[in-house]
Parts: structure tokens; C-alpha cells; sequence
């Protein structure tokens, strides 16, 4: 149990230190890093309706698979807001669409922790869910659509 709360102090040690860079690595393994071979992300994020749900803050999600490996996306809106130009994001009943590329997992999506910075005059945030996708790296199929003549 010690080395396990261990692990995990040291995950969120490294995770937090990482928070520099839009997306990072979560966890040890081997998560496939090559540019070509990037899979994509892309997360729903609901803000509840509730009256002060909103908040300005900048939120993150890290998203690990069975075998302790992940990614940490330190602020979604800079990673890959999808709402368009002057959208207010995270507001009183929103969902929020962010997509962007990152280094594929070696398992599925199993775990998710989301963040805030506590930063800005409103705060508090009430989420009322969390989805996320993740597809595989795009492949050329040479001769999939060829016709039969």
C-alpha cells in the first residue's frame, strides 16, 4: 500500500511538473511517440446548469490506461478548444468539444482525473460529465478501393 501511495504521489509529482507543455506523458511505459503515428483525442466536457457552475479557470484532464501509462492535457482549451473563436468555455450548461493529437496509449481510456488551476475571478466549476474518445493513428490501406474489372 506504501509503495502505491508512493507511485502515485510521484505520478502527480511528474505530471504536475510537465504541466509546461499543452500535452505530456503520463505514467512509464511505452507509449508510441512518433509524430506520424500520434493518436487523436478528443473530449466532451458538460458544465452543469446549476446556478455559479460556470468557471474561468483552465481545466485539464489526465486520462491513464490498466497499465498505469497515459496522457496529461494541462489546459484544454489551449490544446484544442474546437468551439470557435470568442466561445466562453466551461459556462453554465455548455458542452465543450476540445480534440488534438497526442502519443497513442498502449491500452484504452480506463481512468480519468480532471483539474482546475483555481485561477480566475470565478473558480468553483460544477462538471457534470466527462466524455472522451480516442482513435488510432490514420493508416494508408494501398489498394482498399481499387475496382474489380
Amino acid at each position: 500500500m506504501k509503495l502505491f501511495c508512493l507511485l502515485l504521489v510521484s505520478f502527480f509529482a511528474a505530471a504536475y511538473a510537465s504541466s509546461e507543455r499543452a500535452i505530456a506523458v503520463a505514467g512509464a511505459g511505452g507509449l508510441l511517440s512518433d509524430p506520424e503515428q500520434q493518436c487523436v483525442y478528443t473530449v466532451y466536457v458538460r458544465t452543469g446548469s446549476i446556478w455559479k457552475g460556470g468557471t474561468d479557470s483552465a481545466i485539464g484532464v489526465t486520462l491513464l490506461g490498466s497499465d498505469g501509462t497515459g496522457v496529461r492535457i494541462a489546459d484544454l482549451e489551449q490544446w484544442g478548444g474546437m468551439m470557435g473563436a470568442g466561445h466562453d468555455y466551461y459556462e453554465r450548461g455548455n458542452l465543450d468539444i476540445f480534440s488534438g493529437r497526442g502519443p497513442c496509449m498502449e491500452r484504452a481510456p480506463c481512468w480519468a482525473n480532471v483539474t482546475s488551476d483555481g485561477a480566475g475571478a470565478h473558480h468553483g466549476w460544477y462538471c457534470n460529465y466527462v466524455e472522451v474518445t480516442a482513435t488510432g493513428p490514420h493508416m494508408v490501406l494501398a489498394g482498399l478501393l481499387t475496382r474489380r474489372k
